[in-house]
């Protein structure tokens, strides 16, 4: 009697246990409600690095591409500058944001030339941005540029690709200045990338190093 009383005890005891354990496991309906939140919450997190990824490559408050480096090839008649403040191959502390991680970077000067540098705005080919007062584009980036150079207000069309859908297009002449600039390379402060040939800079926008 006692023998039977036992066994039906532990009887009890297995079956609850088991009752526990289905309880314990998600019913079937449950399963797709688990998987959806897993695929949103990995969908979420692809998608900030997408996110920080372009933001990364957006230059400028306008958001446009940049190229930032170049292939290094100049315009024909582009002059070499004769007595540059910064020689090709020396050092020089970049004091302009064209780009992010450019401000405060280390450059070394790739090529001085003496000519018009302009600040231009106008409207991306393809995409149809706007893109205002990009800095710079020279004289000798401009199609069919006369000898003499143009003036604030006056119509161009371009002929560089510094940045996507920017060859090609017109332009309105925001600024324009007789200076020195200078192709560089450089390391960016934030991302370390390596930036070979970036066009353009200008003297004012380089500061010795101490």
């Amino acid at each position: 009697m006692i023998k039977d009383k036992m066994m039906m005890g532990a009887m009890s005891i297995v079956a609850a246990l088991a009752l526990g354990a289905c309880n314990a496991d998600p019913s079937p309906s449950d399963a797709p409600t688990d998987m959806d939140e897993q695929m949103d919450e990995n969908m979420g997190e692809n998608s900030d690095e997408m996110n920080d990824q372009m933001d990364e490559n957006m230059d400028g408050d306008d958001g446009h591409m940049m190229d930032h480096s170049s292939s290094g090839e100049v315009p024909d008649d582009l002059q070499e500058a004769q007595d540059p403040t910064y020689e090709v191959g020396e050092q020089a502390i970049i004091e302009t944001d064209h780009m992010s991680g450019m401000q405060g970077a280390e450059a070394t000067i790739a090529g001085a030339y003496d000519t018009t540098v302009y600040a231009v705005s106008y409207t991306s080919e393809g995409s149809g941005d706007p893109v205002e007062d990009h800095k710079w584009v020279i004289h000798e980036e401009l199609e069919d540029a006369p000898e003499e150079p143009y003036a604030a207000g006056d119509e161009v069309v371009l002929d560089a690709d510094h940045m996507e859908g920017m060859d090609g297009a017109s332009a309105t002449i925001d600024s324009a200045e007789q200076t020195t600039v200078y192709m560089i390379d450089f390391t960016t402060t934030d991302t370390e990338e390596e930036v070979t040939n970036h066009k353009w800079v200008t003297e004012d926008e380089l500061a010795p190093v101490e």
